[in-house]
């Protein structure tokens, strides 16, 4: 089985970052792999394990996004492709990725569902619309028989099933799976396994314009302190309670 998972790498939101004229600054910002993305990679060793085949992580970024694929190697990936020199947004991306996957052998398709940066979840359906792929996205159970899978996909709290040929791509929700944790052994043998480099304009993609525009960025408010109700009896703590409630809100 030729299984082929798509990540991105993406900045830790659970740290802090910096923002300079509205972009990351980047060295100091903490890289991580997309956790979405995790979610794909294990479910893809995991149908090698079954099935057999090969596994190979894509991803499209500078030079740094190599510890990505090689924390995805160390959790059990075969081969990682980087695509270098490739900028703009969900279309570019998808468009990108396309170039790359056109003549290559297919089973399986595996991204994550989003990206927790950006969040549109949109470079998955892009690109199978772009090869001509079936696709489920928001998948929390995969099982493949023969030529065929069974899904399960999450549907605002209920669960829809689905069941398709392949070859096929699907994006991996929270749920799908358990993402191990790559062993110190892995994580040397990672270290070592080559990481092949291509540069963007040698996939010869015509349109590589974005079609949207990041208008800014900035951090959310800090939160301000709260505010104490200094009242020894709850009545008068309700009233003032409700006259707070009238000056900050306009729900009332």
């Amino acid at each position: 089985m030729n299984i082929w998972v798509c990540l991105k790498q993406t900045f830790d939101t659970e740290e802090k970052i910096r923002l300079e004229n509205g972009n990351i600054v980047e060295d100091q910002a903490n890289w991580i792999i997309n956790p979405y993305d995790e979610y794909a990679v294990e479910e893809a060793v995991r149908l090698r394990e079954q099935f057999g085949g090969e596994v190979t992580v894509v991803t499209i970024g500078p030079e740094r996004v190599e510890t990505a694929l090689r924390y995805a190697l160390a959790m059990g990936a075969d081969k990682a492709v980087r695509i270098s020199g490739a900028e703009g947004d969900e279309y570019v991306i998808s468009k990108t990725l396309a170039h790359y996957l056109k003549d290559k052998d297919i089973d399986i398709i595996l991204t994550g569902n989003q990206s927790i940066d950006n969040g549109a979840g949109q470079v998955g359906v892009r690109l199978a619309e772009e090869l001509m792929l079936p696709h489920v996205t928001s998948v929390i159970q995969l099982a493949v028989e023969s030529d065929r899978v069974h899904i399960e996909r999450d549907v605002e709290g209920d669960v829809y099933k689905i069941e398709s040929k392949l070859p096929i791509l699907i994006t991996c929700q929270q749920g799908l799976n358990e993402p191990r944790y790559p062993s110190l052994p892995n994580i040397m043998k990672a270290k070592k396994k080559p990481i092949e480099t291509i540069r963007f304009e040698e996939l010869g993609v015509l349109d590589s314009t974005p079609k949207t525009e990041t208008v800014s960025r900035y951090l959310p408010p800090k939160r301000q302190a709260c505010r104490f109700i200094d009242h020894q009896d709850s009545n008068g703590a309700a009233h003032a309670l409700v006259n707070i409630l009238f000056e900050k809100t306009s729900i009332f």
